[in-house]
């Protein structure tokens, strides 16, 4: 049996935080992101609870997968994790901030995820979590079978032209550089117009006067259907005034790889190359 005492500073005084047997372990995954991570390299018995986010595809890849395991409470408190018992509870640092903090304080064990904004970003995570659980085996191999996709999806888009794409937003935000959307273009042979031209990194304020002169060749959406994922930009400037949006010319992803933080973004690469480079998949 694997066991480590780490202590850490609680306002009363010193607690200790034990890392427990992997075998014996109860993980409690706080974000749609680490749902993904834990079910991908946990045994069963290990799941303790995912995150509220875990069944709903619109954010998470494994949301048939997750409908076999408790969930989370939406906007839980410290307590709502607590019930579960965990030995490990898994945050981003996105995560609310008390909540970690409470946690802590309780004793449990928390990995906080903080850097998830490319694919090497996303092994670095399978290979953490890995360790905690006892999975370094399973993680190798999945991150083995992502570099071979990679692979053939570089060697396929090797001579392709990349093709001017934006990522609308209702929400008067859009996708730049340092983005998971960006990372998405990076990989599929797009240029992101919004950090090309105009030099935009994060999800920054919409340059709608500056967004009418773009040569856009792609939207790219979220969802089931292009004519429901673009009918809310029809009548929304800057894109109205697009000939992309008004010729319906729509790059449709399933609506969590546009923000997908894990391995899964290897599908969106695929996928998004596929929507806008057809010809080399024929």
């Amino acid at each position: 049996m694997r066991a480590f005492i780490r202590f850490v500073i609680a306002c009363a005084g010193l607690t200790v935080v034990l890392r427990a047997d992997p075998a014996a372990m109860r993980v409690v995954s706080q974000t749609a992101g680490t749902d993904e991570l834990l079910i991908a390299l946990a045994e069963p018995a290990q799941i303790a609870a995912l995150s509220q986010h875990a069944r709903n595809p619109e954010f998470c890849a494994v949301a048939t997968e997750a409908l076999s395991y408790p969930r989370l409470e939406p906007n839980g408190d410290v307590e709502s994790v607590l019930k579960f018992q965990p030995t490990l509870v898994l945050c981003a640092d996105y995560s609310r901030a008390e909540l970690v903090t409470q946690l802590k304080r309780a004793g449990v064990r928390v990995l906080v995820f903080d850097r998830y904004t490319t694919l090497e970003d996303s092994y670095a995570n399978l290979r953490i979590l890995a360790r905690e659980i006892g999975a370094e085996a399973r993680a190798e191999r999945l991150i083995a079978g992502c570099r071979e996709r990679m692979d053939r999806l570089t060697e396929r888009l090797r001579n392709v032209k990349p093709v001017r794409v934006i990522a609308p937003s209702v929400y008067g935000l859009i996708p730049g550089a340092g983005t998971t959307f960006q990372d998405l273009c990076d990989h599929a042979r797009a240029d992101n117009l919004c950090s090309s031209l105009g030099h935009l990194r994060g999800h920054a304020p919409t340059p709608v006067e500056q967004m009418l002169t773009w040569p856009v060749d792609f939207v790219v959406l979220g969802g089931t259907s292009k004519a429901a994922a673009l009918a809310p930009f029809r009548n929304l400037p800057p894109y109205e005034f697009m000939d992309a949006v008004k010729a319906g010319r729509v790059a449709l992803l399933r609506p969590y790889l546009l923000s997908c933080v894990s391995f899964h973004r290897v599908d969106g690469y695929e996928e998004l190359a596929r929507a806008l480079h057809p010809e080399v998949f024929q």
